[in-house]
């Protein structure tokens, strides 16, 4: 991957759905191209949301994810998806940003304790960072986040209460909360939601989850490997589900 730098790149700005003078409310949704991130897509659509996609190229080791991004956007109806490049590889500190093997074979019992080397220090914080700029340049009042606090790796910052702290920061953080012209809500619908219960949802709003990828350390052709944390949940919630996963029926694994 060749060397990145701290500017701020957009990389995609590609409309698909070109309705700029839309009444409905504008969001920006948080798009890693993931099983969560995309369900998140899908439900700010029907909320009655005009959604922006804004994903990262940060320096990940599973950039694959960013093609899918680039499809679920499309797919699923995004007004304008944008790819934001940054570069965390810079700290390290993660098995996705940095010479760290991806940990294997860890069952959901283990995922339980402690946080894992495949989480990246401050991710999130940075994220909503972006988010926040582009919705108060949009000016949208919503972001929304595909943060789960249930079927997850231990990741700090996919708490309630992150969620919350972050919420108060923000609106004291703009100018257009300043001058009370916005407020800014953050909504993480699957906060609270098992693995399977999200695959349901998508399922009910027609995610086409062959497009998406979860996996930490795929192959070249976004082939999941199947053993790290993220593809162990991702199983964990379509098994719960009885449904095959779709994007492992595409690559002929099941």
């Amino acid at each position: 991957m060749p060397p990145l730098n701290w500017q701020v790149t957009f990389l995609v700005g590609i409309f698909y759905m070109a309705d700029l003078n839309s009444a409905r409310p504008r969001a920006v949704i948080l798009l890693s191209g993931g099983l969560d991130s995309s369900t998140v897509l899908a439900i700010a659509r029907e909320q009655g949301f005009d959604p922006y996609a804004l994903s990262f190229r940060y320096g990940q080791r599973h950039i694959q994810e960013l093609v899918a991004a680039e499809a679920v956007a499309r797919s699923l109806g995004a007004v304008k998806h944008v790819v934001a490049q940054i570069d965390l590889r810079e700290f390290g500190g993660s098995a996705l940003t940095a010479d760290i093997a991806v940990p294997k074979g860890r069952t959901a019992s283990d995922m339980s304790h402690g946080i894992p080397i495949t989480y990246v220090p401050a991710r999130n914080t940075i994220f909503l960072s972006f988010a926040l700029a582009w919705a108060e340049t949009l000016e949208a009042s919503d972001i929304f986040i595909g943060v789960n606090a249930m079927d997850y790796s231990g990741y700090p910052d996919c708490r309630p209460e992150y969620i919350a702290a972050y919420e108060t920061m923000a609106n004291l953080a703009t100018r257009a909360g300043l001058e009370g012209t916005q407020k800014l809500k953050i909504h993480s619908p699957l906060i609270s939601m098992t693995k399977a219960q999200i695959v349901q949802e998508g399922m009910r709003l027609g995610v086409d989850y062959s497009e998406t990828s979860s996996c930490y350390d795929p192959d070249e052709d976004g082939r999941p490997c199947g053993q790290c944390d993220s593809c162990v949940l991702r199983a964990k919630g379509f098994s719960e589900s009885g449904l095959k996963d779709p994007l492992y029926v595409r690559f002929g694994m099941v």
